[in-house]
This record gives structure tokens, sequence and C-alpha cells, in this order.
């Protein structure tokens, strides 16, 4: 063989060497598959977590106001603003409400370093001052985003804000206008009813009303809401509250313990989830009015008057979907979802899906479906287009992906996506300062959620997925 065979030859060899290694190396090499549609990615560093300033970051931002954010007795502790520019905390320990601009195009948070940043009794932190914000626990917006409404437990009080549209400080309303309310004499408040350790408030879709929910008051109280200033006023005589045993309130059942309420988006229905009944409630309301008159309730145990439905011990939260056909619980101590088919003809009406699509638990139960990091659920939040439904696992520290199918029922996305909690929680995505995660919210465009965690006085931040 001549010289230039031989150099084609020792070329070959070298192209053939070149590609075995470069197979070699590919096939070693992890490939990185696209997250799925509904999952969750925690945002890096600093971005994805901001804790108070009295704990240690570990890699976090830091944020003033923020001890306590979303305490046990509160599943709406957190509150993006219609227009996507703040997220709202209700800080229980720190007596505030911490306000956070959000980038819109990344997601992150950051706090205004002047008393624009938080609001809190007697301007602590130096935040801007407020009266009866004493342990708040829940926080709402209203939908023209020009007021910010909170309970506050030790308070007994709902607290009425002007959120400024530009930099989103809050300032309260003035007594001439009940920029607080409280069952209790609370100097600067109006005397509201029905209103014992409030614990969650929802403002209806028309912006009409206003309803707290108080769980030593078994109460859901009511106001009529002045679209101009944001000043509420307790509807009058029975109509102003329905509770179970309350002097001046219209009388309903299956009402003891209210922890969460939700609306539907036609207005037409209140649903209340009650801890110590074990029950979902259905409250009718008059559209014009605001009035509430009971419709249904759905117990764990037999109750007249009652449907009776399964794995509702404790119930806590309760969120309707989008779509308006269906509502979903949190349940504390069967450590359960439960789901609810909802009939608009039937006056808004829940019935529980039957067999294992009536309820995801933690670990196995006999007719329901297995769900995984789900120890005391506790908040719950829809996107925006109800393909997924997020749930706040309090005792796990987790974050639970579920996908909702087209008849509505949930299932746990399978492996490490199904659920975001510490490296020590098994079979989930790894994340970040969720120590009794609570309450959790997507921004209005879907692409981000925001959640508390009240035993590492921090909120996490995380990119939604497809």
């Amino acid at each position: 063989m001549g010289s230039a065979g031989t150099r084609a030859l020792t070329t070959l060899a070298v192209l053939l060497a070149t590609a075995l290694m470069l197979a070699s190396v590919a096939s070693a090499a992890p490939m990185r598959s696209k997250p799925k549609p509904g999952t969750l990615t925690q945002l890096r560093g600093s971005n994805g977590c901001l804790v108070d300033r009295s704990t240690p970051p570990k890699g976090c931002g830091v944020a003033r106001a923020l001890k306590g954010p979303g305490p046990f007795m509160g599943s709406r502790a957190i509150a993006v603003s219609p227009d996507g520019k703040q997220v709202y905390v209700a800080s229980s320990k720190s007596d505030a409400i911490a306000i956070f601009s959000r980038d819109r195009r990344t997601g992150a948070l950051s706090q205004d370093e002047k008393a624009g940043g938080c609001i809190s009794v007697r301007g602590a932190g130096g935040c801007a001052v407020a009266i009866g914000l004493n342990e708040p626990n829940s926080v709402a917006v209203s939908p023209d985003g020009r007021n910010v409404y909170a309970t506050s437990r030790t308070g007994n009080s709902i607290s009425s804000f002007v959120r400024n549209p530009k930099t989103g400080a809050l300032r309260q309303l003035p007594p001439p206008l009940a920029g607080c309310i409280s069952g209790l004499p609370v100097p600067g408040c109006a005397s509201g009813l029905a209103l014992l350790a409030p614990d969650v408030v929802v403002v209806s879709p028309d912006g009409d009303n206003v309803y707290a929910g108080s769980f030593f008051g078994n109460s859901v109280a009511a106001f009529a809401r002045n679209p101009t200033t944001g000043a509420l006023t307790q509807l009058a005589g029975s109509a102003g509250c329905i509770a179970e045993a309350t002097a001046g309130c219209t009388t309903g059942i299956a009402l003891q313990a209210v922890e969460g309420l939700a609306i539907s988006g036609d207005g037409a229905d209140v649903y209340a989830a009650t801890a110590l009944s074990n029950a979902v409630v259905t409250l009718s309301r008059n559209p014009s009015t605001g009035a509430l008159t009971q419709a249904g309730c759905i117990v764990e145990s037999a109750l007249p008057g009652c449907a009776t439905g399964v794995q509702l011990s404790g119930a806590n939260a309760v969120a309707v979907s989008p779509d308006d056909e269906g509502a979903y619980a949190t349940s504390l101590f069967s450590n359960s979802v439960t789901s609810f088919s909802r009939t608009v003809l039937s006056g808004g009406a829940l019935a529980q899906k039957e067999g294992t699509a009536g309820c995801l638990i933690y670990l196995r139960s006999a007719g329901c479906s297995f769900g995984r990091a789900l120890l005391a659920p506790e908040g719950l939040a829809f996107s925006p287009g109800g393909k997924n439904l997020y749930v706040a696992a309090f005792k796990t520290g987790a974050i639970d992906v579920l996908d909702r199918g087209k008849a509505g029922a949930v299932a746990q996305k399978p492996g490490a996506a199904g659920c975001l909690a510490a490296r020590s929680v098994s079979d989930c995505t790894p994340a970040r300062v969720l120590k009794g995660v609570s309450s959790i919210a997507l921004s209005p465009d879907g692409r981000y959620l925001y959640s508390t965690a009240f035993g590492a006085n921090a909120v996490d931040v995380f990119r939604r997925n497809g």
C-alpha cells in the first residue's frame, strides 16, 4: 500500500475514533427534557424566595413585615392585584400587610424600602400606620384593583384600604368610612356583628359585596361595598350575617368554625368550608342586595338538612373552578382534597363526585384516589384555565400539583413533578423555605405562583411551566 493509502486509512481511523467518542459522551450526558405543562419551577437565588429580615436569609432576599405570613388559621393570606403589579401578604406575627412590587415579565418580587412597602399596627417596622390589623390572616383585592381588605383574628376585625394603582401602597380608610370594623370594642373601629376571630375574606366578582368568615363566630358576615370609596357597610338586620347561633343573624347550619370561603364566578353562590362541622356549605347570594341564604350543605357525618359526603374532617379551604362547574375543598384532618360538581340550574347545588373522583387523600383510603405530600392541606389555587389545581400542605411543607380532567376530576401529577418540598420529603421536586406553607396565589396570566410559608417567615416564587 502506498503512502497515500496509508494516510487515508489513518485519517479514517481517527474519524471513526472521534465519532465513537462523541457518541459515548452523548449517551452519558443527561437529556434535558422540557418541563411538563402545569409543573412548577422555583426561581433561582434571591428571586425564588423572600424572608423576614429577622430570619437568616439562606440565599433568599430579605423583606420587612413578613413574620408569620399565612398563619395556620387562614388559607387566603396572599393575593395578587388584578393588574398583576403587586402581591399582598397578611403577616400575622408582624401585625402587618407586606406589599411587594411584581416584575410581570420575570415574576420576581421587590419591596419599597419606605412606608409604601408595608402597613402595620402603629407603623412598626417603618410601615404605614393601620388600626385593627392585629394578627391578620386573610387578604383580598377588589376586582377593580382600587381596594384591599384584610381580616384579623385577634382584632376580630375587617380592615379596608385604598390602593395606590401605581405603587400598590395602601392607605386605610378613615374612621368615618369604617376603615376598620370589629366585633369587639377597638378604638377607631366601627362596630360589626358576627366578627369573632374572622379567618377569611372574599370580594364578589361584581365588586358590590365583601364577605368575612369567622372561625369562632361560626358565621359569615356580609357587607355592601361602596364602589367609589371602597367603604364597607354591614347589611341591615339579619341580612348582615348568617350564623349557627348569633342573635340578630340569619340562622344557618353546619357553620361551625368557618375556615374557607369562595364565590362562584357568576356571583350567584358563596361556598364555606367549616372545620368543626366537617362540611362544605352552599349559600345563595342575592345579586341585588348581597344577602346570603342557606341553600345546602354536605357533611361527613349525618346531619338533618344536609347531604352526606366523605373525607371532610376539618374542612379547611374551598375554591370554585374557573368554568364554574366544580368546587374543591381541602380538609385538614382527612388530609384530603374533595371534589364536587356544581349545577348552575339547581341554584349552585353541589354534589360530591362519585368513586375515586370524589376524593384524593394522603397515602391511601378505600374509595379515594392516591395523593402524596398532602399532610394538613390548606390553601387552594386554580390556574386561569382550570387545567391545574395547586394545594398547599402545611405540615408536609409542600405544594402539590394536580391535573384537572374534562369531567372535573383531579389527579396528582406522577413522579417528582407532582409536588415541591424540602429535600427531606421523598419523591418531590426540591424547593426552598416552604416550612408551614399555607396560602398560594397565581398571577392573572397564570405564569407565576406565589406562596406563604408561616414557619419560614417567607414568600416563595415559582414559574408555572407550559
